[in-house]
């Protein structure tokens, strides 16, 4: 029994994996918040739920190519800051996949990017623009902004894989540049998404069936990035911000209309 019978895939919602994958591998070199536009096309070829852990061991090929590329240009201590946080959030979603069907899961996280995607855009409206480079956040409004963020990126990735448009938000609004904004992110989600097998495969939702349809589109992320990394030096710093957000509420609207 091949992949596509054993998932009842048709050939175009295969098709619609295989470019959801390719956008996995773009998003991870050059938008990070249009990787939501892959988890809404997941959660509508597969059941909700499931789509989680079949997407789960894409996203992590993906942050491996995007260490590779960009990994000098990682800041540290921002990832210091945030991972105990993330840890918090992971642990509360991980309880919240215990109970909650997929309606709930989506509605959660769609209202979750498009509240994180306000606030965004109002606070680069009232603060002007942005340091070119972070500086360590010491203030104890810097520390509970890190912590805000943190729980929520490690709730929303646990529960849906959506924990990139939350924390590309932050990163834009901690004065990130692109460079350093994928390399920072580049190494968080490595750590996180692997920190997440285990949690995944104990639920259930990783497992050798999903392991047979992540074989067949794994091979798709390794174009996308290379897309990614071509297109990243040809966007303009606004514009890379722009699309970041753009791609969070596209995201955040696709999981609350379905």
């Amino acid at each position: 029994m091949d992949t596509m019978t054993l998932w009842h895939l048709t050939g175009w919602e295969f098709a619609a994996l295989a470019f959801a994958a390719l956008l996995v591998g773009f998003s991870k070199t050059a938008v990070s918040g249009a990787n939501t536009v892959s988890l809404a096309v997941f959660a509508a070829v597969l059941p909700a739920r499931a789509s989680t852990g079949v997407l789960l061991p894409i996203l992590i090929a993906g942050d491996v190519l995007a260490v590779l590329t960009y990994r000098r240009h990682a800041h540290w201590p921002t990832l210091w800051r945030l991972f105990p946080a993330v840890a918090a959030g992971v642990a509360v979603g991980t309880l919240f996949l215990v109970w909650a069907d997929d309606g709930v899961v989506r509605t959660s996280i769609g209202a979750i990017l498009l509240l994180m995607a306000g606030v965004t855009v109002w606070r680069r409206r009232t603060a002007g623009a942005a340091e070119p480079e972070p500086d360590p956040v010491t203030s104890r409004a810097g520390r509970i902004k890190a912590r805000s963020y943190g729980v929520l990126g490690g709730f929303t990735t646990m529960v849906a894989n959506a924990g990139g448009p939350v924390m590309s938000l932050y990163l834009l609004s901690a004065g990130f540049r692109k460079l350093g904004f994928l390399g920072t992110s580049a190494f968080f989600f490595l750590i996180v998404n692997v920190s997440k097998v285990p949690f995944s495969a104990g639920l259930g939702l990783i497992d050798g069936r999903s392991l047979l349809l992540d074989a067949a589109l794994v091979v798709f992320v390794v174009p996308g990035a290379l897309i990614g990394k071509w297109a990243v030096d040809r966007i303009d710093q606004r514009l890379f911000e722009q699309l970041v957000i753009a791609a969070t509420v596209l995201g955040g609207l696709q999981l609350l209309l379905r």
